[in-house]
């Protein structure tokens, strides 16, 4: 049976939380009084959140009953005012089960609630506070009504850190017998950009066709840009080598099946490393951000790169000022 890693290796315990500890420690002093008030959680995908959720009714109700006490949907599935009106409504107004006072409901993603659910939502909470206790998960907290925010007491979650990252890739490996090389950690780590979630699946399909964990197969597994190839196009189109630039970035495009978006993050890591201006730095980015935006709201993906290897081009002959 094929098993998901980001499952088999997701903590049972808060204790077992790594690159969180600000936020573990208050969740546990929270456990020990039997007492939690309505939580929102907000930060970056793949850290945490929803294992902490979890984690925290395993320790809270047990393992025999957290599962009758805790409710979890996912908003960006079910965002509308009838999910809330139906089947949180109804979740809430039944009793728990065990010594524990009340339920817990965990709403992931909850940013993607339509403003009407979030109306109904705090009524919710609101008349159900003596049974119930919500915990809400975003990316962005600005997205949640100032009404819910005031209701709930906010843990702020950080991308995970580098080294405690690789250590708990590194005891994944050992388990799976995956043979690592320190280069292939750090380009793990890079990859991911501190999302454990990420990191985790490339590891598992890099594992599919190799046991080798280099630096080759996870930027093929990830369709990711290698730091050297945006670097080698960035320093051509500078020198003003527009037809170079674009053709080798087409390959690589091509080559990995990478999306414009793929390619924009590619090089907005890379920029602030190059050898230019700071000024000619905050140029770059600032168009970058605009040809993001454009290929988002749908342009042509091949153009807006072409677009913004032409304004690199253009920067360094001194056509822009």
């Amino acid at each position: 049976m094929f098993e998901i890693w980001t499952e088999k290796y997701r903590p049972k315990r808060l204790d077992e939380v790594i690159g969180q500890e600000h936020v573990v420690s208050r969740l546990k002093a929270f456990v020990k009084s039997k007492n939690i008030p309505n939580m929102l959680f907000a930060g970056p995908a793949g850290v945490g959140k929803t294992t902490c959720a979890i984690a925290l009714a395993r320790e809270l109700y047990g393992e025999e009953n957290w599962k009758q006490n805790f409710l979890e949907t996912n908003a960006s599935d079910e965002r509308g005012i009838n999910v809330i009106r139906g089947k949180i409504k109804e979740f809430a107004r039944t009793k728990p089960i065990g010594d524990v006072g009340f339920k817990i409901i965990f709403l992931d993603e909850s940013d993607a609630l339509t403003q009407e659910a979030q109306q109904a939502l705090r009524r919710t909470m609101e008349k159900y506070a003596n049974t119930t206790r919500f915990i809400l998960s975003c990316n962005y907290s600005s997205k949640i009504i100032p009404p819910i925010q005031s209701r709930c007491a906010v843990f702020r979650f950080k991308p995970i850190d580098p080294e405690k990252m690789k250590a708990h890739l590194k005891k994944i490996c050992e388990s799976e017998g995956i043979e690592v090389t320190e280069e292939g950690l750090d380009a793990v780590v890079r990859v991911s950009e501190g999302d454990m979630r990420q990191a985790i699946n490339i590891l598992q399909a890099v594992s599919i066709t190799t046991k080798k964990l280099t630096v080759q197969n996870v930027y093929e597994v990830a369709a990711s840009l290698k730091p050297e190839e945006v670097k080698e196009i960035l320093e051509l189109a500078l020198k003003g080598n527009f037809t170079q630039a674009r053709d080798k970035l087409i390959e690589v495009m091509v080559e990995r099946g990478m999306s414009g978006v793929d390619v924009i993050k590619g090089i907005h890591r890379e920029i602030l490393g190059l050898n230019i201006e700071e000024r000619e730095k905050a140029h770059l980015i600032d168009r970058l951000g605009e040809y993001e935006f454009r290929i988002v709201e749908g342009g042509s993906e091949d153009l807006q790169i072409e677009a913004f290897l032409a304004e690199v081009v253009a920067l360094k002959s001194k056509l822009i000022r």
